[in-house]
């Protein structure tokens, strides 16, 4: 699923659009529907407003949403929704969707009947946005990795086995990356493994941010050469690059030539790294989603629709 940010015009960005609360404000009777989305994907590092437009496909088949300080129900379609509201100084209804559920904010004059009937105006939205944040949840749990010995991440695509060897600590000083070779076919790389200069009792603490630096440090080196390549064939100019550790956005780039890129884009397959960095860079020549920025990044990406798929409700490994 993916939704616009309300952002300013100087930067555009590039998201997991699903991975982050939404928000929606209206007026008091919430008649007007929120503005329909961009064509393209994220928000703000720091957190975004953002707001898409209610459809009237079915509902998924879910049990009841409660958020954990709720203190009003209500029946929205088919479900049960215990929301927490907050009366606030504002003019408006406001609607927050977390993973924690559904939050209300209004003024301190409005009957809880008006709310109840805004939310009712907007419920095919509110519980579609429930859903997703359900599912995302369930995908963070079960790309937490377990930070030890022998643990698996992805790295470039390709799955990377975590081996502790103090021996590595002398040769590079934190982690080496070694091809293994397939016994039935030699010379085919059959794996990557990671040797982490840490010593078996290393803690997962220990273990995790020796990892990170290490995925940091080689997503610097690639998305430079990646940028410096693409910069070339779009024909402008990158001032800076740096990297991001948000939650939900995989990039951004600024009207001064600034790129911003998501380092845990490292566990994607090139092609996929490839396709953020030409949509970023396109947005030095259009600074929009307009049917001429898709032009740009199709005439470098021409598949860029099955890559922008692959980062379709994609959430990274959880590295806390």
């Amino acid at each position: 699923m993916q939704s616009p940010a309300l952002i300013a015009p100087a930067q555009l960005s590039l998201f997991d659009l699903d991975a982050e609360p939404v928000q929606v404000s209206g007026a008091l009777s919430a008649s007007a529907a929120p503005p329909a989305p961009m064509p393209a994907p994220s928000q703000p590092d720091d957190g975004a407003q953002v707001a898409t437009k209610a459809t009237e496909q079915p509902v998924p088949s879910t049990p009841d949403f409660r958020h954990p300080r709720a203190h009003h129900e209500l029946r929205l379609g088919e479900h049960l929704v215990g929301y927490e509201l907050r009366r606030a100084k504002r003019s408006s209804i406001g609607f927050t969707i977390s993973d924690e559920g559904l939050r209300v904010s209004a003024p301190k004059w409005v009957p809880l009947r008006d709310i109840h009937s805004a939310l009712q105006e907007r419920h095919v939205w509110i519980l579609r946005k429930l859903h997703e944040q359900r599912e995302r949840a369930k995908r963070l749990q079960s790309n937490r990795i377990e930070w030890r010995d022998g643990t698996s991440i992805p790295y470039l695509g390709e799955p990377m086995v975590v081996v502790l060897d103090p021996r590595a600590a002398a040769e590079t000083g934190s982690a080496l990356l070694s091809s293994g070779q397939d016994p039935q076919q030699p010379g085919l790389v059959s794996g990557l493994t990671l040797h982490v200069g840490l010593a078996q009792h290393a803690s997962p603490e220990q273990i995790r941010d020796t990892v990170q630096s290490w995925l940091q440090r080689q997503a610097r080196t690639l998305f430079m050469a990646r940028c410096q390549h693409f910069a070339a064939q779009l024909g402008v100019r990158m001032t800076k690059l740096s990297l991001s550790s948000a939650q939900t956005r995989w990039g951004s780039a600024s009207a001064d030539g600034s790129i911003r890129l998501n380092w845990r884009l490292i566990h994607f397959a090139q092609s996929t790294i490839d396709y953020v960095v030409v949509h970023e860079l396109a947005h030095l020549r259009e600074m929009n989603h307009s049917p001429r920025f898709w032009e740009v990044v199709r005439s470098v990406v021409p598949d860029y629709q099955n890559l922008r798929g692959s980062l379709h409700g994609e959430t990274a490994p959880v590295l806390d």
